[in-house]
């Protein structure tokens, strides 16, 4: 696939500054002129009240180390000017000591996350550099007692021993598209979103790790053109909706005796393993446990020692139950959970043996982002929405519940990075008219201490523009319906003028596009479209996220039912405004968003003139396994529910301009989606427009790709709506 570092190199030289216009345009857009700049790779040590930045242009790279209360530069860790091997740093990683950092070079992806690349290990110290291993391997890993390494190659494991140089081989049985040894699959790579399926425990001699057996996993190819005489085929194992899956188990292997025991879960629905994480008991293994369904979850307790299995926690669900990384273990084995049991996403605290402590947060909004726990003043940290559902705020509370306090008070987006030792945090804040600036703020009360970065320049630049402000709002449908909305209209807006008006959205299950926050690519088009006379508005409808399970599951079993609805009804709602033309709406999305659209210009064809799908879905039988299921259960068990809101079903009741857009080496939403909906309009004689993109994936992005893209569904928009 890709090569990670190229892709980087090609960004930047794109990203260099293009002299401000009264106008926006593509190229500037996809030239990087609008590009924030940010503190990249950006690290909380954790021995250390310090923290790590990777600062350096191509060609270069170079670890700094800062202090957190005085914000100043400690020292370079390493530079790879002062190393040969080291063509520029990609990422980084340090050893639990923090005595050592393991560098990426050189990387190449395969998938969404997932990457080979070569790997070095420093030893700050004495500054010396040693390669890892002579291919180009995935996920490594340091032991907890620092002695050792273990990594994936060839879906197999390795251990090397840092004091030796010598490389042990754990797993043997590995074979492409057969058996994988603790690295995941695609479809737990994209779906349950990681990578490494090993974890090593607190003493260093146990790794725990998960064996993907997909050799009964359907196969799928796609031709990868290249500019070859012959096209090259790329296959690999993708489990469709209602198909076989990896068959996975658990094994548990002992780095003295190398020794591996396999673990045997009796009586509990195993079919998924979705997370697997050594407690502080350094013989204890945490393990998720998951039906095919997923709305029924237990997390049971692994003896490393004996393999004995102690089922911990319970949990079901009518719809089902969402997979998280906020499994938290204190000093004494009692563990942090989030959890929308009560309706909506809040954090509880259990004992030991599973026993409900306290649910921490409490209210009709949701935890958003889990930062860690205090142990010394027994504070949780947590982001929220509970200063309304399309902002985040950073929060303190006691584990006991009580004394939260609100630790960010300005209105919009605001994450954290915290301190080793919670008296500090690095707030990165943007907001619908804010860029990204950087601060450092008291976790007691949450002041600021200092300023670190800001895109004031970029701001000051876009003065000249006279761009105009995103709006938010609520619109209710006629059926009732609340909907968090935005809006933007052109700088000159007259309202005694009727105006087209072009709607995007997503729509996917838990999803937010309507968030205050600073633009993306995709808004500085939506602003540039605004400039040439359009309103873009953006609906989140029912099934999206952070407004409670109620409102986000009510999808479950039919997607593309409510979703749709939910965007025909708001564009007739703003259909009667006085200053928009309901003769021209228009509505554009992409992968789920191109599913949305699809179905919004078929179902809603009295409603939408045009819409354009970028590499979207047609048929959630072509999608996959665990994400479809999850949804929708299988075909066997819901065919109305694949069938009814599929746009292949509905290709009759197209009127409006049509475009379809996708790439043919997709390995997530498969061109197969689109052949099939081009193959079912022409069947049903109907005219429209399409696009292929050779050997792009899901992102269709890479040199000029994304500026041809955007102007042919500019060109598209003007022409037809």
């Amino acid at each position: 696939m890709k090569n990670i570092k190229n892709s980087l190199y090609l960004f930047l030289l794109l990203s260099l500054p293009v002299l401000g216009q009264q106008k926006i345009t593509l190229e500037e857009i996809w030239g990087g002129a609008f590009r924030t700049q940010g503190m990249y790779s950006l690290e909380a040590m954790k021995n250390t009240n310090q923290y790590t930045v990777l600062n350096g242009g191509w060609g270069s790279g170079q670890i700094d180390l800062y202090d957190f209360a005085t914000l100043e530069k400690v020292t370079t860790i390493i530079s790879s000017k002062d190393f040969s091997e080291l063509d520029g740093i990609d990422s980084y990683t340090f050893s639990p000591d923090e005595k050592k950092v393991l560098i990426a070079v050189n990387s190449e992806q395969i998938f969404r996350h997932s990457f080979v690349a070569d790997y070095f290990i420093y030893d700050i110290a004495s500054k010396k550099l040693v390669r890892l291993s002579d291919n180009k391997v995935q996920e490594p890993t340091f032991s907890a007692d620092n002695s050792k390494i273990a990594y994936g190659y060839n879906n197999n494991l390795y251990v090397y021993d840092m004091a030796t140089g010598a490389t042990k081989q754990i797993t043997t049985d590995g074979v492409k598209n057969a058996v994988i040894n603790g690295i995941t699959d695609w479809v737990y790579e994209e779906e349950f979103a990681f990578v490494r399926a090993y974890d090593w425990n607190a003493a260093g001699d146990k790794i725990a790790y998960i064996r993907f057996d997909e050799s009964e996993v359907p196969e799928f190819s796609m031709d990868i053109y290249q500019g070859g005489l012959y096209p090259q085929q790329y296959s690999f194992k993708y489990p469709k909706a209602g198909e076989n899956n990896s068959k996975v188990s658990l094994h548990i292997y002992d780095v003295k005796n190398n020794t591996t025991q396999k673990i045997a879960f009796t009586n509990i629905d195993a079919y998924y393993i979705p997370r697997i994480k050594w407690t502080n008991d350094e013989q204890t293994l945490s393990v998720q446990l998951i039906n095919r369904h997923q709305n029924d979850l237990n997390l049971v307790f692994v003896n490393g020692n004996s393999g004995k299995v102690t089922p911990v926690l319970h949990e079901t669900d009518k719809a089902y139950v969402d997979i998280t990384d906020n499994l938290t273990f204190l000093n004494d084995n009692s563990f942090i959970w989030t959890s929308e049991k009560d309706g909506f996403n809040h954090i509880y605290h259990y004992d030991k043996s599973g026993k409900l402590i306290r649910q921490v947060t409490k209210g009709d909004w949701e935890v958003t982002a889990y930062y860690g726990f205090d142990k010394k003043t027994g504070n949780i940290f947590y982001q929220s929405v509970e200063n309304g559902s399309v902002n985040r705020d950073v929060y303190r509370i006691a584990l006991t519940g009580k004394n939260k306090t609100r630790l960010t008070q300005k209105t919009g987006t605001n994450n954290a990075t915290f301190s080793p030792n919670f008296e500090y945090f690095i707030n990165s804040f943007s907001s619908a008219q804010e860029p990204t600036s950087y601060a450092l703020l008291n976790a007691k009360n949450g002041k600021e201490v200092k300023e670190i970065a800001n895109n004031n320049a970029l701001k000051d630049r876009l003065v000249n523009y006279n761009l105009p402000t995103k709006e938010f709002t609520t619109i209710k449908t006629d059926k009732g319906h609340e909907l968090n909305a935005w809006m933007i209209k052109p700088a000159n807006f007259d309202s005694s003028k009727k105006y087209p008006l072009f709607m995007y959205q997503y729509s996917g299950p838990g999803s937010q596009e309507v968030a205050n926050k600073w633009n993306s690519y995709n808004d500085y088009w939506f602003l540039m479209l605004a400039q040439q006379g359009y309103i873009v508005a953006c609906v989140d409808g029912r099934g999206t996220g952070f407004k409670g399970a109620d409102f986000k599951k009510v999808t479950y079993k039919e997607l593309g039912k409510y979703e749709v609805e939910d965007q025909i009804d708001a564009a007739k709602v703003l259909g009667r405004y006085d200053y928009v033309d309901a003769s021209r709406i228009g509505i554009f999305g992409w992968s789920f968003g191109g599913f949305m659209s699809s179905n919004c210009i078929l179902k809603g064809n009295d409603v939408f003139k045009m819409a354009i799908a970028v590499a979207p879905v047609t048929n959630w039988r072509l999608y996959d396994s665990v994400y479809t299921e999850r949804y929708m259960q299988t075909p066997q068990e819901n065919a109305s529910g694949y069938d009814d809101n599929s746009p292949i079903s509905h290709v009759g009741k197209l009127e409006g301009s049509y475009l379809l857009i996708h790439g043919t080496a997709d390995d997530n939403v498969h061109v197969q989606n689109t052949m099939l909906m081009v193959e079912a309009l022409i069947q049903a004689n109907k005219q429209f427009d399409w696009a292929i993109y050779p050997d792009k994936n899901h992102g269709i992005y890479g040199g000029a790709t994304r500026l041809q893209l955007f102007t042919k569904m500019t060109n598209f928009i003007k022409e037809k709506l």
